[in-house]
């Protein structure tokens, strides 16, 4: 039903710029930087643990299933309609307050383009307004067309790259002109377990995530089976690139102490650029780091809406989330309530006191939720591996074994991050309640999941027994 009315508009070029932009945050630098030297331990370690087999899991599901959602139809073929919906659920649900979060650091990362934005950092009316707007914006493109939303994410992918690369040429600078700031021993570099540690260490997994997004829009991509793994693999290489390059380029050219991680790229970025005499360079850079952010919401807005897309097509959500404009060829229903839901999200997380507690209690349900859908990712990969292989469909390298190792790993690493999530950070002064939390949010999120799912399963009936007596 979808293939026959989606725009196949997605090439190789735009999706190796989508996992560009879905899957490097530029805050995760900073806040690797500021952990000091092991954190280059760390994300060799994230790469094995979590990207790895991330990557090599998403290019094995979607060979097999290159259809339109993802995660969802992955899941629902490998384990099942409940298992299926649960996955796409949770997913679009925990990422909700993403668009706030990335959105409101675009906003902040502005501010540095002039002195005229400095009265404006503890605006709250700036940021809702920006955030608003910025979602409303990239919201009507992407409605109007995949062909012109993917320009947000393409130019948000530029806007990562450039700063990337900046960094690590003012980071190299900077050790020609003045040596390293920081010294890199192998005591330095081992890492130290600690139930603090940890919890940064599972974060720092988890920015590895996003390489499976693309494959939420796989009947809107040119010959998936094959553009996926290509684009993947040459994107993979830069984001790690990126990470690894990116954090040493900082602790070279500053010391741990000088990065805060609350402060964000931005703030680093400005202090390299000065060191080496290049502070003229702040002002573009802050503008592409924005331009990056909105690309990234983009990005998660444009594919994760392609999830309630599809349950809609199944009839559990209501069949109009399942619509295509009959004109524009978007999921236009799916798009708008996924964007106004991002806009709601915004304004609760800039709102007053009061509403920003509920803001709050709705961030603690995506703690845990959040990892839940790449552990039913892993485990659909091994409960697949009995079925036959399609034909023309790019297999990993090792086959059946080689999945299964991948995926194996997958599911002890995300197991791990669910356990570590559930501990409060050293800094909470009421470790107890926030533990509750997380806890009564999770069940929450799962046991309205669980409700709609059984409405929709019984919507779903009606609509098969009435199509049977149709015909």
């Amino acid at each position: 039903m979808a293939e026959q009315k989606l725009q196949r508009a997605l090439g190789l070029r735009d999706l190796i710029l989508f996992y560009i932009v879905s899957g490097i945050g530029l805050r995760w630098i900073a806040s690797a930087a500021a952990a000091g030297q092991s954190s280059i331990v760390i994300w060799l370690v994230a790469w094995c643990g979590f990207f790895l087999p991330l990557a090599g899991c998403v290019i094995e599901l979607s060979s097999r299933y290159p259809e339109e959602g993802g995660m969802y139809v992955w899941t629902r073929e490998a384990c099942g309609e409940f298992t299926g919906f649960m996955a796409g659920w949770t997913y679009w649900m925990c990422n909700l307050p993403y668009f706030p979060a990335v959105l409101y650091f675009a906003a902040s990362s502005l501010l540095f383009t002039g002195r005229w934005g400095q009265h404006l950092q503890s605006s709250h009316a700036y940021y809702m307004i920006f955030t608003t707007a910025t979602l409303a914006l990239i919201t009507v493109l992407n409605v109007v067309s995949v062909k012109i939303g993917k320009w947000i994410n393409n130019l948000g992918a530029v806007g990562m790259i450039v700063p990337v690369l900046t960094l690590v040429a003012i980071g190299l600078a900077s050790y020609l002109r003045f040596g390293s700031a920081t010294h890199f021993t192998l005591h330095d570099m081992a890492p130290r377990p600690s139930v603090g540690n940890m919890v940064f260490w599972s974060t720092i997994f988890f920015a590895f995530a996003g390489c499976e997004l693309p494959s939420f829009m796989g009947e809107e991509i040119e010959d998936a089976r094959r553009s996926i793994p290509r684009a993947l693999f040459i994107a993979g290489v830069f984001i790690t690139f990126s990470y690894i390059a990116g954090t040493a380029a900082m602790l070279v050219a500053l010391p741990s102490t000088s990065i805060s991680e609350l402060s964000g790229f931005m703030n680093a970025i400005d202090l390299l650029c000065r060191k080496v005499g290049v502070g003229i360079l702040v002002a573009p850079l802050a503008l592409l780091v924005a331009v990056a952010n909105v690309g990234g919401a983009a990005a998660f807005l444009s594919s994760t809406a392609r999830l309630p897309f599809v349950a809609g097509i199944d009839h559990y959500l209501p069949p109009i989330f399942g619509r295509v404009h009959p004109r524009w060829k978007t999921p236009y229903v799916a798009l708008i309530s996924y964007g106004l839901a991002g806009i709601f999200f915004g304004l609760l997380s800039q709102a007053g006191t009061s509403v920003r507690g509920a803001y709050d209690l709705l961030v603690s349900m995506s703690i845990v939720t959040y990892f839940i859908p790449y552990l039913l990712l892993f485990v659909s990969v091994i409960r697949i591996q009995s079925r036959p292989f399609p034909e023309n469909a790019f297999r990993l390298p090792g086959g059946s074994r080689t999945a299964i190792s991948l995926a194996g790993v997958g599911v002890v690493s995300t197991s791990a991050t669910i356990v570590l999530s559930l501990f409060p950070s050293a800094d909470e002064p009421h470790p107890v309640v926030a533990f509750s939390k997380i806890v009564v949010m999770t069940v929450v999120v799962l046991v309205a999941g669980a409700a709609v799912y059984k409405q929709g399963e019984r919507s779903r009936q009606r609509a098969l027994l009435a199509r049977r007596l149709g015909d």
